[in-house]
C-alpha cells in the first residue's frame, strides 16, 4: 500500500475514533447533566415540601393560648405570694384599702366570675365567704386558675367575639378576658408591694 493510501486509512481510523470519543464524551456529559438536574429537582421538591411545614410551625398558637399562658403565670405568682405571705393576710397599708388576704380572695372571685362568663354559665350564687386558711387559699387560687384556663382554651375564634355582659358592661368575651387579666396584673403589682413592705421577697425574684 502506498504511503498516500496508508495516510488516508490512518486518517479515517483516527477520525472514527475521534467521533466515537466525542460521542462517548457527549453521552457522559449528558448523563452527568441529567444527574445534576435530577439532584436539583429532588432538592427543589424537598424544599417545596418543607416550606409549608415550616410555615405551619411558625404560625402563632392563637389568642386563646396566649391568654391561657398569661393566666398560668398569674396563678404561679399569686399562689407563691399567698404562700410566703402566710401569717400576714390581715396586713394592709392603711384604712380603706384591701388587706393582703382581701386581694387574694378577690382574685379567686374574679376568676370564678370570668370563667362563668366565658363558658356561658355565669355564677349567680351568693359571694363565697373569704378564705383565711393559707393552705386552703393557695389551693383555691390554683383551682380558680385551672377552671379559668379550661374556659379560655375551650373558646373558638368566633367565641372570642361573642357579646357578653360583665359587671353591668357590654363587651365581647375577648374584651372581658383583657379587662380581668389586666386588672389582675395590677393586683399582682399591689401584692408584690405589700410583700416588699413586709420585708418579704417574691419567690421568683430570689
Amino acid at each position: 500500500m502506498s504511503l498516500f493510501l496508508q495516510t488516508l486509512v490512518l486518517r479515517g481510523i483516527l477520525s472514527s475514533q475521534q467521533e466515537r470519543a466525542v460521542e462517548s464524551f457527549s453521552d457522559v456529559e449528558e448523563f452527568h447533566m441529567k444527574k445534576i438536574l435530577t439532584q436539583y429537582g429532588v432538592c427543589a421538591l424537598a424544599v417545596a415540601l418543607m416550606v409549608p411545614l415550616a410555615q405551619a410551625q411558625a404560625q402563632p398558637a392563637g389568642v386563646q393560648a396566649a391568654f391561657g399562658k398569661d393566666a398560668g403565670t398569674l396563678s404561679d405568682k399569686f399562689t407563691a405570694l399567698a404562700r410566703v405571705m402566710s401569717g400576714k393576710y390581715d396586713w394592709k397599708p392603711g384604712q380603706g384599702v384591701r388587706s393582703v388576704g382581701d386581694v387574694f380572695n378577690l382574685i379567686v372571685v374574679e376568676n370564678g366570675v370570668l370563667a362563668g362568663v366565658l363558658s356561658g354559665t355565669p355564677n349567680t350564687g351568693a359571694k363565697p365567704a373569704p378564705i383565711t386558711d393559707p393552705e386552703k387559699l393557695q389551693e383555691a387560687l390554683k383551682a380558680s386558675y385551672v377552671n379559668l384556663q379550661k374556659a379560655i382554651t375551650g373558646l373558638s375564634d368566633n367565641d372570642l367575639q361573642a357579646p357578653v355582659k360583665l359587671f353591668g358592661r357590654d363587651m365581647t368575651k375577648q374584651g372581658a378576658l383583657m379587662l380581668i387579666l389586666e386588672d389582675q396584673h395590677e393586683h399582682l403589682g399591689q401584692s408584690i408591694a405589700y410583700a416588699r413592705s413586709n420585708g418579704v421577697v417574691p419567690p421568683w425574684s430570689k
